[in-house]
């Protein structure tokens, strides 16, 4: 049984339409990434799945429950991570999961014995009495994501869940989301960070306009939509050197500010080139999943 199934789910507001008819399905126990810019459509995708926006058309099953019309049994089994902290400022750390517990109607006694293994998951264990002012940025996130197991769902969803952490606090997150997956739990990500869908995924999807435009495993969306090799080429008359020698030595050169990206399968003769201009500075690397993504979605910014 997929633990998540949508077919031809479209919603639309006025004459803008959000989710274009998408198709989904999400297996027990995997961690699925729904990568997007701006406006792509991914929260309203993840609102839909929840059962706190009704669709226009469509079908969304849930744990085997159908939505909208199952979606307060449903969300009996689910947790959410929502993209901005909601934790209450006049509550302790503890009693923060005390009251999101009596949400799904477990006792008292229910909930008190799972807070302890929820703060040390949280990395909290000696935190439980301070009030949520006194924590972090990282460790509000970590709580967050401990409140959502509080009802020990079997499917979570995350959206974007380090968004403005230090790299430190990313990697712990990434560390208990490993620690979920292992113990067979199914997570839905969305996330603005390639290299955290490559650690944390093993299926993506890419949504733009409202729609799928690419899926598959992190390895073969690179291998499908990219050329193997990168070479960045920085400096003032980067631009020129492209103009008049870059297009000729890669396969595709795109400008960004400063820089230059050429795409390559064999990065042999651009390397030449460039090692006898030392006005040109260069990184060589393998293409990766950002790579794609502004392949797919283009470099312009979104608001």
């Amino acid at each position: 049984m997929t633990h998540l199934q949508v077919r031809a789910l479209r919603k639309s507001y006025g004459a803008n339409t959000v989710v274009d008819g998408i198709d989904l399905d999400l297996a027990p126990g995997e961690c699925f990434g729904l990568l997007g810019p701006n406006g792509a459509g991914k929260t309203t995708t993840l609102r839909l799945c929840l059962g706190l926006t009704a669709p226009d058309s469509g079908d969304i099953n849930v744990l085997g429950m159908r939505l909208p019309a199952e979606a307060r049994r449903a969300r009996a089994r689910i947790g959410v991570v929502p993209q901005m902290d909601n934790l209450d400022p006049d509550f302790t750390v503890r009693e923060n999961l005390q009251v999101y517990g009596r949400y799904f109607d477990l006792s008292a006694q229910e909930v008190a014995a799972r807070i302890p293994a929820l703060l040390e998951f949280a990395g909290l264990a000696n935190r439980g009495d301070d009030n949520i002012r006194a924590l972090s940025g990282g460790m509000k996130r970590r709580l967050t994501l401990a409140r959502a197991l509080i009802n020990d769902p079997d499917l979570i969803f995350l959206d974007e869940p380090t968004t403005g952490l230090d790299p430190q606090a990313r990697h712990l997150i990434w560390q208990r989301l490993r620690q979920l997956l292992a113990q067979g739990k199914t997570i839905f990500l969305t996330t603005h960070f390639m290299d955290e869908a490559e650690r944390l995924c093993g299926r993506l999807a890419v949504m733009d306009h409202g729609r799928m435009i690419a899926s598959g495993s992190p390895r073969e969306l690179v291998d499908r939509h990219i050329e193997p090799q990168v070479v960045e080429v920085f400096g003032d008359s980067a631009e020129n050197w492209a103009r008049d020698h870059g297009a000729q030595l890669a396969e595709r050169c795109e400008s960004a500010g400063e820089t230059v990206f050429c795409y390559v399968h064999d990065a042999t003769h651009l390397i030449d080139d460039l090692a006898a201009r030392p006005e040109l500075r260069y990184v060589h690397r393998p293409a990766n999943l950002e790579d794609v993504f502004l392949r797919l979605t283009g470099r312009d910014l979104r608001d």
